[in-house]
């Protein structure tokens, strides 16, 4: 079959929702189908096509660096698509270039199937907008509703948008490499250079360094740890705008900037502790990769940490906005080496069989069933 997936962020570009959508890319062509990506040209790039990928026009997105969000195209999707007509589409993000998508399948009559990968709605509350909340989630609602599905990773997260009038929710789940994620990536040589002569631990966070991560909590968390266990040291994997001002009022914390592939699962490996306090992740892909790593985690129960995080068993899922027992967690397991191997043993054990070929298969499935059907608004209740 022939499939279109459309997204606004896709590798080099480095998040969690550019990593699942390339994942979802790859699975399908694994099994077999042609698969079309459409995709901002990036700083440098001309607009055009080369093989499978079609760049469109882009700009800057504002207050989030090296990210670029397409302009409206709707026409020439339209053209693009009568020429190479896929059997379906998946479009992954909810932009001017998703909406120019979701109008021009509907134009020619093509299935689409929208993905829900994040929470604008809690991100205006993050940047200081508490009263455009409303508004984005109108927004979102309009646009998922226009799709004959919404694709969603988790079952709460399924339940609140049926709730909310979300009116096509489907559930595909998420997996991780745990080939690539593998406690065995442990490196000394990494720890020495982070810890010196002292013991540690060491806590990590992976992810966007921003406002909508709850990072205030995290050093909070950590200066708390940090005080029982004076040699503990704090990584950070990534970038963002928060970068700057983190670095300069912490200046003993340790910033390795976007890591990659092999070397960002050495960096998860070689950690004792995910300390993880966002609260506006649909899932959070990085909860899986540290557990795979064999870190003792703890973050806010939803998402990921709900579905796959035992509390007690593979470190702490705490209670939503329960900022004292976060903060609790961090110092009690991070001051216990004993009992964060342990944990790590048993997170590594839990998502040990999360298969990514399983999630493509249901991937596969989900769109050609979309595509073997008449193109309406029938209900897809959450599986």
């Amino acid at each position: 079959m022939r499939y279109a997936i459309v997204t606004e962020t896709y590798p080099p570009e480095v998040n969690g929702v550019a990593l699942t959508v390339q994942s979802l890319e790859q699975g399908l062509r694994a099994r077999g189908h042609a698969v079309c990506v459409v995709r901002p040209a990036q700083a440098g790039m001309r607009p055009g096509r080369e093989g499978d990928q079609t760049r469109v026009a882009s700009v800057p997105m504002p207050r989030y660096a090296g990210l670029r969000i397409g302009l409206p195209c709707a026409g020439r999707l339209q053209r693009l698509w009568r020429d190479a007509r896929p059997d379906a589409i998946y479009v992954a993000t909810e932009g001017p270039l998703g909406w120019s998508a979701v109008r021009a399948a509907r134009k020619l009559g093509i299935p689409v199937a929208t993905g829900f990968h994040t929470r604008f709605d809690e991100y205006m509350r993050d940047y200081g907008l508490p009263w455009l909340q409303p508004v984005a989630m109108r927004w979102m609602r309009h646009f998922h509703n226009s799709a004959q599905a919404t694709l969603v990773p988790t079952r709460a997260l399924g339940d609140f948008l049926q709730a909310s009038g979300f009116h096509e929710v489907r559930l595909l789940r998420r997996a991780v490499d745990t080939v690539l994620f593998d406690p065995a990536k442990r490196d000394e040589g990494i720890r020495s250079a982070w810890l010196g002569d002292d013991a540690g631990p060491v806590v990590i966070h992976v992810g966007r360094i921003a406002a909508e991560k709850n990072l205030d909590l995290a050093v909070r968390a950590f200066r708390a740890l940090q005080q029982a266990q004076p040699g503990a040291r704090y990584v950070w994997v990534g970038d963002g705008p928060m970068r700057e001002r983190l670095s300069r009022h912490n200046p003993d914390f340790i910033f390795l900037g976007i890591q990659r592939g092999e070397a960002l699962a050495r960096l998860f490996a070689s950690a004792d502790l995910f300390a993880f306090p966002s609260t506006t992740e649909t899932f959070g892909n990085v909860t899986l990769e540290a557990m795979a790593s064999g870190l003792a985690t703890v973050a806010y129960d939803y998402g990921a940490a709900h579905e796959h995080l035992r509390d007690g068993g593979h470190g702490a899922a705490v209670p939503l906005q329960d900022e004292a027992t976060f903060v609790e967690a961090v110092v009690r397991i991070g001051s216990d080496a004993a009992l964060r191997r342990a944990m790590g043993a048993a997170a590594r054990d839990a998502v040990h069989p999360l298969s990514p070929d399983r999630v493509s298969a249901d991937f596969d499935a989900l769109l050609a069933g979309l595509a073997g059907r008449e193109t309406g608004h029938a209900r897809l209740a959450t599986a």
